[in-house]
């Protein structure tokens, strides 16, 4: 006997809510426990994440607060105390705390006349691909600087050409030194050359492209148009 069609339809709804109802108590069955597990270890990961925020902000900014003392007691005169703390700030997570660290303890050393660990430092910065470009490339000019004397001038030209270019934030110091050690090699024609760029470059300090006009002069070059305006 056939089903009236309402009657019809209300009877497959009510198979097709309990074949869900069936389907649902089977995966619950069958996964429950990963899922409240996974829900678990969701919560888990989550509260550790944040406690980890936490802890790494509040340790960032003792580490600040610690180099804050450590500028501090060096102002005073203290270059005894401040390499151990400055040594274990370097360890740490934080790139600018860490960065920070290195440079301090490298100017401490040259202060204590420690040229060889200050180079070290420098050299330790500049070769740290995790830390931001500037402080690699800051660090590889003071390394060259101190290193200029005892280096190949091919050594010196090859390290720093990447930062000898018109514009480069360091083009006035890697420049001068690239300058000098074309000298070095016999090549005044092209250190003038160099030195007239240096003195051309408006985003090189003034006084530097003022004492490159006159060593390209000295040179045999012609810088002398780049001379710059004083301030009004």
């Amino acid at each position: 006997m056939a089903l009236p069609p309402d009657s019809s339809e209300t009877f497959l709804r009510e198979v097709d809510e309990n074949l869900r109802r069936d389907q649902l108590r089977d995966w619950t069955k069958k996964y429950g426990g990963w899922l409240i597990a996974g829900v678990i270890l969701f919560l888990i990961a989550s509260g550790g994440f944040i406690y980890w925020q936490n802890y790494s902000a509040e340790r960032s900014q003792r580490q600040v607060e610690q180099l804050a003392q450590i500028f501090k007691d060096i102002g005073a005169g203290d270059t005894t105390s401040p390499p151990a703390k400055l040594d274990k700030l370097a360890k740490s997570g934080s790139k600018a705390v860490r960065a920070t660290a290195l440079f301090t303890r490298a100017a401490v050393a040259i202060q204590q006349n420690d040229l060889k660990l200050a180079t070290a430092k420098y050299a330790e910065i500049a070769g740290d691909n995790s830390l931001p470009k500037p402080f690699r490339d800051a660090a590889m000019i003071r390394q060259t600087a101190l290193e200029f004397d005892n280096l190949k001038s091919e050594q010196v030209i090859a390290r720093l050409q990447p930062l000898t270019k018109p514009g480069d934030p360091w083009f006035g110091s890697a420049g001068e030194m690239t300058a000098m050690a074309l000298i070095k090699q016999g090549k005044k024609a092209e250190a003038a050359q160099l030195f007239a760029a240096i003195a051309k470059d408006k985003t090189v300090p003034g006084a530097m492209r003022d004492r490159s006009v006159q060593i390209a002069g000295s040179l045999g070059g012609d810088a002398s148009s780049a001379i710059a305006a004083p301030a009004q």
